[in-house]
């Protein structure tokens, strides 16, 4: 019996092949872009290694995506709620409406955001000046829940009413959850709408007052080159997750796939890629 994060990665996979993936007339997959022989190639040789039945049809991409993230959503919940032991507290894991662009607002350290958006509401002049920078919305939140007093001195008086009077994570202090992680789920990296991500990531940097959150991508892309268009930089992002790494390292390389192997080494080796089984506990981080 393998370990239960492996497990747990199969049942991911099997999930994923049921509810998104699906074959074109073409047998290309439709996380693959058909027009690009190296992308369809390395797809279909990941499916070939998830093992499983595979439908012929399409699904439209919004569904697609949306189905990604709920899986994504139930693989996180279930793998981090093993790790008490790693990280106590009381977590909280959902996803967030496209519709509600001030979601973010919610948390401890964005919730001067509704103020920022009331007044851009009343001054024209504001609102054009601002833009949509302080517009964050992430696929899925993780955040804790402030913890009462008899908490922290569950095991000696650590605090009283002299000290320690605004830390966040009293919840006399605080009455709004902290954000510890926004990810962002993105089925294919196709487009520069694919790159939102990126922007939402500098808004989350720009706009936060305290500790800044995880900021994660999780992508089934299987072309290496367009996974660097996210991966690769200057930090914004923490890493990006692949559903499926060690099946997109072993495609690549029996497709002798050179180019694309050596960006696949530099991302790996230089800790911006890593695999979905890498995310509960990079989070308990």
């Amino acid at each position: 019996m393998s370990a239960y994060f492996s497990e747990a990665r199969k049942n991911f996979h099997a999930a994923v092949l049921v509810g998104v993936i699906r074959f074109n007339n073409q047998s290309v997959p439709n996380f693959a872009d058909a027009s690009s022989r190296a992308s369809s190639n390395i797809a279909r040789r990941i499916v070939e290694k998830l093992q499983g039945e595979v439908s012929i049809g399409r699904i439209a991409g919004q569904t697609s995506g949306k189905v990604f993230e709920d899986l994504v959503l139930e693989f996180i919940q279930d793998c981090f709620g093993r790790l008490g032991h790693l990280r106590p507290g009381t977590w909280g894991i959902r996803k967030v409406s496209s519709r509600d662009r001030l979601s973010i607002a919610q948390f401890e350290q964005y919730t001067h955001l509704v103020i920022l958006d009331e007044a851009a509401r009343s001054n024209p002049a504001l609102a054009a000046a601002l833009g949509s920078d302080y517009t964050i919305t992430p696929d899925i939140v993780m955040f804790r829940v402030p913890e009462p007093d008899d908490r922290i001195n569950a095991i000696s008086e650590l605090v009283d009413e002299e000290s320690a009077n605004y830390a966040i994570i009293r919840q006399k202090n605080n009455g709004a959850s902290i954000l510890h992680a926004s990810i962002s789920c993105k089925w294919t990296i196709r487009s520069d709408r694919s790159q939102n991500c990126r922007t939402e990531a500098l808004n989350l940097i720009r706009n936060r007052k305290g500790k800044l959150p995880h900021i994660i991508v999780v992508t089934a892309e299987p072309l290496p080159s367009r996974i660097a268009s996210i991966a690769l930089g200057t930090g914004d992002i923490d890493c990006v997750y692949h559903f499926d790494l060690y099946e997109l390292m072993a495609a690549v390389r029996e497709a002798d796939l050179d180019d694309a192997g050596e960006m696949l080494r530099i991302m790996v080796e230089g800790k911006r890629l890593r695999d979905i089984s890498d995310l509960p506990l990079d989070l308990a981080v």
